[in-house]
């Protein structure tokens, strides 16, 4: 079954304030018709302040909300053609789970609902369980109920605010791929809610990283990830290795830099930071492009590669790869991820190493950036 997408969500310099705090500074954002769209940042970055202005549950201090080019901020929630899946699921206890799908058609006056209620039943492969009642499903089936209960109404848009916060680890991936299932299949626009960065990146067709209530970055999953524009963004997508590096020269296509005696090549072009020969700029460059090589094996690297020496201070087995912690002169202490293709039992703590990755998988930033902004960020729900 598909739904129409209905029209672009348009934010337009939208903001909210509680007395002097500032919970989202002005904004502007446009949400494509018909896309994944997540709100993606840690606890009281305004994320869900936002979704709620969307909705009409909270009323902004300034600014507009526009849904297909009409003005929504002055309507209530009820007539604003959205709807909203909370964690909670808000399900009614005492309806079985027919009943709970078809509450909005029959609040609404609808007799008929028996094929409207069936083909989302289908949709959420909750067939089988229409007459039990919400306390006889799991977490994850109670979530798809409360979603295919919001989809029956048509809205033009869904918002999800958290909806897989209360699920555990294996159940919350499960319900990624479906929730991307359902959208894909209806079509409709999905305003997802999230603190988890895995979740964003595996649900999401555009990202907003928010941070202290404005957007840090927005973008398409990957290139969040290959290219961030901060280092909150490079932190808090992932893990990154940021090593502050002086400027040895700035022309060319490529930055030649000096780090803890060690010379590194930067694409010009990823560059984010205004670079001057004799000038700073952090090089960050992600655990999983870094490979390992026992120091009594550095002649074997290939030319032109980035490298740096270091000392294993810590390896953790995690079945699929390796994670290395390596103190490094200079460029303090980086994480490697290795899989666990040809295990090398040299690289074990205390051995001496060196750290070699292909220069185009470097990227710049300005160093007068918090080094660790978005590192320490605690995975709360806000």
């Amino acid at each position: 079954m598909t739904q129409t997408s209905g029209g672009d969500v348009r934010l337009s310099g939208i903001s909210k304030t509680y007395g002097s705090f500032t919970a989202v500074h002005p904004l502007d954002l446009t949400v494509p018709a018909g896309s994944f769209f997540a709100l993606l940042g840690a606890s009281g970055c305004g994320k869900t302040t936002t979704l709620r202005m969307i909705a009409g549950l909270e009323d902004p201090s300034a600014g507009t909300v526009e849904l297909d080019g009409r003005d929504i901020t002055a309507l209530p929630p009820y007539k604003r053609p959205v709807n909203t899946v909370f964690q909670n699921y808000a399900l009614f206890p005492h309806l079985d789970i027919f009943e709970n799908i078809a509450f909005g058609l029959r609040r609404r006056g609808i007799k008929t609902v028996k094929k409207q209620v069936e083909e989302m039943l289908d949709l959420v492969e909750l067939g089988p369980m229409a007459r039990r009642k919400p306390t006889q499903l799991s977490g994850g089936q109670q979530q798809r109920v409360a979603v295919a209960r919001a989809l029956i109404n048509h809205p033009q848009v869904l918002l999800l605010d958290e909806p897989l916060g209360a699920l555990d680890l294996k159940l919350r991936r499960q319900m990624q791929l479906e929730l991307k299932r359902i959208q894909t299949e209806v079509g409709i626009t999905f305003v997802h809610v999230t603190h988890d960065q895995e979740e964003a990146m595996t649900m999401a067709d555009t990202v907003a990283v928010m941070n202290g209530g404005r957007v840090e970055q927005l973008g398409a999953p990957a290139d969040l990830y290959e290219n961030p524009g901060t280092t909150f963004v490079a932190n808090f997508l992932g893990t990154s290795n940021l090593i502050e590096a002086e400027v040895v020269t700035a022309g060319g296509d490529d930055l030649l830099l000096t780090a803890g005696g060690s010379k590194l090549r930067l694409p010009a072009g990823r560059c984010r930071a205004t670079a001057r020969t004799g000038g700073t700029v952090l090089a960050g460059v992600r655990p999983e492009k870094i490979s390992l090589a026992h120091a009594g094996d550095a002649g074997t690297i290939a030319d032109g590669r980035n490298r740096l020496t270091g000392r294993i201070a810590h390896a953790g087995f995690l079945g699929v790869s390796t994670q290395y912690v390596v103190e490094t002169p200079g460029a303090g202490r980086l994480a490697v991820y290795e899989q666990n293709v040809e295990r090398d039992a040299r690289l074990a703590p205390g051995a001496e190493v060196v750290l070699h990755w292909n220069p185009a998988h470097t990227f710049g930033l300005d160093a007068s950036q918090d080094i660790g902004a978005g590192a320490d960020t605690g995975e709360e729900t806000a």
